[in-house]
């Protein structure tokens, strides 16, 4: 008996990096691993990173990484009948910063030129990986992935925007240190590769907010209106795709109210309105994408704030996204040689063990001691909860404060000359974590 097609099948993203020297046709890169993961990979897991195409000569002269990303599916693993491929083939850029814009004001002597602005050609080299590596506890980078998909189609179907409305305009915001400068990037990164079948090029142009203010009276307006005159220049280019970025946003447009109210310079107003209309004139480009960012969300120009299609909190992370943080971290250091072979599992299969009593299990015991670290790390008074950034360095302050350089539980041995000279035990890195936990309660108690 035939088996039952399913009711809904999956799109699955296949993300496969091009070495440097690659030179064939990216359909033939794309219908030989099309033909790899079907004759080899039944389920997939979701996501992963897959192995045994190097056999392939093809592929093996062409391609650097082949990697299962990102579905809408809630399931860690799908048969082959349940999904549909799209493969998404790219050559990253070596270089990451191919143009800068500075604000100096022709003609006035004295006048120094700060960068106002930098242009990143994309895919770049320097973010691979940086999408991974941002966890958060709610599904905000496929929420993201998909506002931007649904732009594509509403434009695809040439909507009348006079009766749907959209800017494409994205304001990310919460405390400092939760990564929304990063998924700025990361996204950009991710779009120039899902979209690289529509536009042959993509650029990231990150605003320097603080610099477009002048010291001359009138000026910041004017270099608001010359800087996006450029942005402009690009977005005409058709086959081109431009991700601006706007960080600290509320530098910009925090000044409206005060100046209406008289507290600040009628210059700060002319920067708003100026910000504002040039915005309002890209929102009719369909290859164009603006990102903003704010620590203070309450100091943003509500102006600004309604042009905003999404206005996602970014939140400290929460118990799982530290114990994926932390996980991360481990499993680099394992990966590298600092640490001894061990299996950290991953949250979903952690959940799982920890209800498993009788389950003695290395694996179960790694992952309640990481829960119990991540709920410690949750636990803190509020003014001490770790951001993302502070998390990532906790494994390096367990290193240089409790571990040392001298402590080494395995040695380089001819057998395996790639194995670290210091090599330690994951539970020894743990405690000492925990001990760097306890120091900053301590040290914080200080401050106040």
């Amino acid at each position: 008996m035939n088996e039952s097609k399913p009711d809904v099948i999956w799109t699955v993203h296949v993300e496969v990096r091009l070495s440097t020297k690659s030179r064939r046709r990216v359909d033939v890169i794309q219908g030989l691993v099309r033909d790899f993961i079907t004759n080899n990979y039944d389920p997939i897991q979701l996501p992963s990173v897959l192995y045994g195409w190097e056999a392939d000569l093809t592929l093996a002269s062409s391609v650097d990484r082949i990697a299962i990303s990102e579905s809408a599916c809630p399931s860690t693993s799908l048969r082959l009948k349940e999904i549909s491929l799209e493969i998404h083939a790219y050559q990253p850029h070596e270089s990451d910063v191919v143009e800068e814009y500075a604000n100096g004001t022709p003609g006035r002597d004295g006048e120094e030129n700060v960068l106002a602005a930098s242009v990143c050609e994309l895919p770049c080299k320097a973010w691979e990986g940086l999408w991974d590596g941002l966890i958060y506890a709610d599904n905000i980078k496929l929420k993201l992935l998909d506002y931007i998909h649904a732009t594509f189609v509403l434009s695809d179907a040439d909507v009348d925007f006079n009766l749907v409305t959209w800017n494409r305009v994205v304001l990310l915001h919460g405390p400092p240190g939760t990564g929304k400068t990063s998924l700025c990037r990361a996204l950009a990164q991710k779009l120039s590769i899902r979209l690289s079948h529509r536009y042959s090029q993509s650029r990231l142009l990150e605003i320097n907010s603080h610099s477009l203010f002048s010291r001359w009276f009138s000026e910041s307006g004017k270099l608001v209106q010359r800087l996006f005159s450029n942005i402009m220049e690009m977005v005409e280019d058709e086959d081109c795709f431009v991700v601006v970025l706007i960080d600290e946003v509320e530098s910009l447009t925090a000044a409206r109210a005060g100046a209406m109210a008289g507290t600040e310079p009628s210059d700060g107003l002319r920067v708003v309105n100026a910000l504002l209309t040039q915005l309002d004139k890209l929102r009719y480009q369909k290859n164009v994408l603006v990102m903003s960012t704010s620590n203070l969300a309450k100091a943003i120009d509500s102006a600004f704030v309604d042009r905003a299609d999404i206005i996602q909190y970014v939140d400290l992370p929460s118990r799982e996204a530290i114990y994926e943080i932390l996980r991360s971290s481990l499993c680099e250091f394992v990966k590298k040689g600092i640490l001894q072979e061990a299996t950290v599992p991953a949250l979903n299969l952690a959940l799982y063990l920890v209800n498993e009593q009788r389950n003695r299990s290395g694996a179960r015991q790694l992952a309640l001691a990481l829960l119990a670290l991540a709920d410690k790390c949750r636990e803190l008074p509020q003014a001490q909860q770790l951001s993302g950034r502070a998390l990532r360095r906790l494994p390096v302050l367990a290193l240089a404060r409790y571990i040392g350089m001298g402590v080494s539980t395995s040695s380089t041995s001819a057998s395996n000359p790639n194995n670290s000279r210091f090599q330690t035990d994951i539970r020894l890195w743990l405690d000492a974590m925990e001990k760097v936990l306890n120091d900053r309660a301590a040290d914080h108690g200080k401050l106040l």
